[in-house]
């Protein structure tokens, strides 16, 4: 998946506007325009679209985890200069508060089958015998379960 894709669902999802996004920015310290949300958001074959850096997705995670969580007192992390799909999955367990068997509940509510084994194995250390790299299609279907547990329905909204 690349980054723009996983902010325009995360922002579908949550039913973010724009000036939220750039709140959200703001929650890790870190200044964004309207132009470029917008730009990060259009879609891929639009002119006009600009690619989403691995740094500023992971600040855009960084903020949401303050949102859902509220902001830590102190300095900010820094944000990862290099981001793969098990650090994605990290930040929005963090950001959810997800225990496994959420995260398991939120796959399967996407019918997509996975075990506890495999999942702890996600967000082992790299150096682990035991670490696996989180596939496109896990993060998709984790998205997309989110999507169906959290988005607000036309009965909700």
């Amino acid at each position: 998946m690349n980054n723009n894709d996983i902010l325009r669902r995360t922002r579908y999802t949550f039913d973010l506007s724009d000036d939220q996004m750039i709140q959200i920015f703001a929650l890790a310290d870190h200044e964004t325009t309207r132009a470029e949300v917008s730009n990060w958001l259009k879609k891929d074959d639009h002119p006009e679209q600009q690619q989403l850096y691995d740094k500023e997705l992971t600040i855009f995670l960084n903020g949401f985890i303050n949102l859902k969580r509220g902001k830590k007192e102190g300095p900010q992390p820094k944000p990862e200069k290099s981001l793969n799909n098990n650090i994605v999955l990290r930040k929005f367990k963090i950001a959810l508060n997800l225990k496994d068997e959420d995260i398991l509940h939120i796959l399967d509510l996407a019918n997509f089958r996975f075990g506890k084994s495999e999942l702890s194995a996600l967000f082992r250390k790299p150096d682990h015998q035991h670490f696996r790299r989180c596939k496109d299609q896990v993060l998709r279907n984790f998205i997309y379960g989110m999507q169906l547990k959290y988005r607000p329905g036309p009965d909700e909204a």
